[in-house]
């Protein structure tokens, strides 16, 4: 398994991609996440690549029968700046960010 911590994404749009990825085998979520248009896809990418590393080191098996068993995502913390408006004031801006866990 791996997991990232404080992904700066929402958890939401994290969720869209997530949901096609759950329960496939390991190419093939390699050629859905290659192929999908959204920016969540190349953290996804990443995390997919250290979980299939981690088990092949770990428990030996091959990349060619692994699948996804476990994906989910949580929401993290929202990391708070402020952004200068008129006559002196300034207003909020909240990244969500995200934490991501896979297992193989």
């Amino acid at each position: 398994s791996a997991s990232g911590k404080y992904i700066s994404l929402s958890a939401d749009k994290a969720r869209r991609v997530i949901d096609q990825i759950r329960g496939r085998s390991y190419e093939e979520t390699l050629m859905i996440l290659e192929l999908m248009p959204y920016r969540a896809c190349y953290p996804l990418l990443k995390l997919v690549y250290s979980a299939a590393a981690n088990a092949s080191y770990n428990m030996g098996s091959t990349e060619t029968n692994l699948v996804i068993s476990k994906a989910e995502v949580n929401d993290g913390i929202f990391v708070k700046k402020f952004k200068p408006r008129a006559r002196g004031r300034s207003y909020p801006i909240k990244r969500p960010t995200c934490h991501i866990t896979i297992a193989v």
